[in-house]
């Protein structure tokens, strides 16, 4: 497949990396001299120096044969009429980073195909998202569903009084049938587990389940379903401002704190229901007079992935059961992870699952994708005469770094064991380490 990006910045660099382990066919565009010799130097893939909405600089890169025109650069505006201009030049697929809330509407929808933009991405909003998904359901530190909810993978960190723990995965399955243990992130690794593999505490476990068996799944990794009512966000940025619209049912109190005074004046219009206070939430006497003790969740949602933990640490040890950061550098995620940061939003990995989950399905509302930091999740349907259909899951000679956890047949969600006969238009729920879903997706085509 050849997929032309256009924009060399974090979320384009970022993409870019994960395509280039994909053995795609890459080009990408930036009229930045240093970030195309970066790409140049340590991907395998194109580059095109020039701007996106220069037609000679889109000839260049062949958009009229490629198959997937990604516009990601700073600016929406670019961002659209790239898209415009590659579509007018025959790319098949066309889509547009924005920042504009208004534009994902679906009154103004037709609009954006008449442009040539087939599809928006919004990383604020889907970190928004993803931020009401953790206050909901505190005990994970990632929940994803497939379906509507027929197969539910979830991220859980394990502490010492997990009934699960110093269990042998073989052991695990022998004891527990309604759940399967797909990957393990330990310190700053993840690994698919085989039988002989044990539990340790401060593991994070990823489960796939069905909904009927998310309590047991909480009982055994020894959570408890706490409530959030009350929330403390330090940094009135567009993620809270969204965050704020999403949560709009009166089910949580939410005071926002920014060191920005112009912000703060234009808040209360943005987010009417939420407390605005002007002050700076890395300092601690601050958190002490807003009464952070006394809340369910703080998220953290400055500029600063550093300000961001620090502040989520702070948080913790004045006692807050539930805390969010945004951490932009993936290489602090681990960190940040093994530092007892509750659930760890990060844009250009959600850009990176919007992206991937339109390369998987032509229909990307029956698609699914989860990237994680150095793993990913997906969804991708058994086609008829694919390999993986032609034996028992346990016959397959499937690779190591991949495994099988669930699948969604005629509507219904179940795990998957050994025995497990995988048949055409079943969805199958893949984990693998990054580099590896486009082999994995092979199997299946």
């Amino acid at each position: 497949m050849k997929i032309v990006i256009a924009g060399a910045g974090e979320v384009g660099s970022h993409v870019a990396k994960l395509l280039s382990h994909e053995e795609q066919d890459i080009v990408v565009i930036d009229s930045n001299p240093e970030r195309v010799a970066m790409l140049d130097a340590n991907y395998n893939l194109m580059t095109v120096l020039g701007s996106p909405i220069s037609f000679q600089t889109l000839m260049d890169a062949g958009v009229e044969r490629c198959d997937l025109f990604i516009a990601v650069t700073p600016f929406e505006t670019s961002n659209v009429t790239a898209c415009a201009m590659a579509k007018s030049m025959g790319a098949k697929k066309t889509v547009a980073r924005i920042d504009n809330y208004e534009f994902m509407l679906q009154c103004h929808r037709e609009f954006f195909n008449n442009l040539g933009v087939d599809s928006l991405i919004y990383p604020e909003l889907l970190a928004a998202k993803e931020i009401i998904t953790a206050l909901e359901r505190p005990w994970v530190r990632n929940w994803f569903e497939i379906h509507d909810g027929e197969l539910i993978v979830v991220g859980v960190k394990i502490r010492d009084n997990a009934r699960i723990l110093g269990m042998q995965l073989k052991e695990v399955s022998m004891k527990e049938h309604v759940f399967h243990l797909s990957a393990i992130k330990r310190h700053h690794e993840t690994i698919i587990p085989r039988g002989d593999d044990y539990i340790r505490s401060g593991d994070i476990l990823y489960f796939t389940t069905t909904p009927e068996h998310i309590d047991r799944l909480r009982d055994a990794c020894g959570k408890q379903n706490t409530e959030i009512r009350r929330v403390m966000v330090v940094g009135g940025s567009r993620i809270a401002v969204r965050m704020a619209a999403l949560a709009k049912d009166e089910k949580y109190r939410i005071k926002i704190i920014d060191f920005d005074r112009g912000r703060c004046m234009k808040l209360p219009e943005k987010c009417p229901e939420c407390t605005i206070v002007h002050g700076d939430g890395r300092d601690i006497e601050t958190l002490k007079e807003e009464n952070v003790a006394d809340y369910d969740a703080f998220v953290a949602l400055t500029g600063s992935s550093e300000t961001n933990i620090l502040t989520c640490l702070t948080a913790k040890e004045h006692g807050v059961k539930k805390t969010i950061a945004e951490v932009e550098n993936i290489q602090f995620i681990s960190e940040a992870e093994n530092l007892n940061i509750g659930t760890i939003i990060n844009k250009k990995l959600l850009a990176s699952s919007a992206v991937f989950q339109l390369l998987l399905d032509e229909d990307e509302s029956s698609s699914a994708f989860m990237a994680l930091a150095d793993a990913e999740v997906a969804d991708i349907v058994a086609k008829e005469g694919s390999k993986i259909t032609r034996a028992a899951v346990k016959d397959l000679r499937l690779p190591h770094d991949m495994t099988i956890a669930g699948l969604v047949r005629d509507g219904k969600g179940m795990l998957v064991g050994g025995n497990t006969l995988i048949k055409p238009g079943d969805h199958v729920v893949v984990f693998c380490l990054s580099g590896a879903i486009h082999k994995t997706e092979r199997l299946f085509n």
